[in-house]
């Protein structure tokens, strides 16, 4: 699975998946403010234009590593929204993961990245499991897993540190042969 170098543009509706870009500094800048994206992910908690370049440049090496970061842009001009990525754990697993910068959200592109990079993973990768964990507060979130067609399997107490926190997970799952 860590042999793919070149992201492919997955189509999405009214957005499109893509490989990352240093046009796409904006969203990194915005997402930066959010209380929980840079606790969760390698987003810089403090912005200036040198930590949002080397968040940029991370994205480029990660295929080669098994993690497939791709920005959520609309189609229409082009503007990054949002991260929708996908990591192999197992040659039969993977976690999903996604977020989308405060302006943007309400307007479908989180369900659209998610479904997208989903059906990526199932059929163009031949993963059997897709694992994707939510806050249990999340209703958005949980929303946006279920109508992307992910099944909830179970509560996963004290699962992940937040914030130097230990939290509580709402585990879902896709599959590629549902039951």
């Amino acid at each position: 699975m860590g042999d793919i170098e070149e992201l492919p543009v997955l189509p999405a509706g009214a957005y499109t998946l893509r490989r990352w870009e240093t046009g796409d500094l904006h969203v990194v800048r915005e997402v930066s403010a959010d209380p929980l994206i840079p606790l969760i992910t390698t987003v810089p908690a403090v912005y200036d234009d040198a930590a949002g370049r080397a968040f940029v440049a991370r994205q480029w090496g990660r295929p080669a590593t098994g993690q497939y970061p791709f920005v959520i842009a609309r189609t229409a001009d082009g503007r990054a929204v949002g991260n929708a990525g996908l990591r192999v754990i197992s040659a039969d697993r993977a976690s999903v993961g996604y977020w989308v910068a405060p302006s943007a959200r309400g307007a479908g592109a989180a369900g659209a990245g998610l479904r997208a990079i989903t059906d990526w993973g199932l059929r163009e990768l031949g993963i059997a499991r897709l694992e994707l964990y939510v806050e249990p507060w999340n209703t958005g979130s949980l929303r946006t897993a279920e109508s992307a067609g992910y099944v909830r399997e179970g509560l996963l107490r004290d699962w992940q540190r937040v914030g130097g926190e230990l939290k509580d997970m709402l585990m879902y799952a896709a599959l590629r042969r549902p039951r």
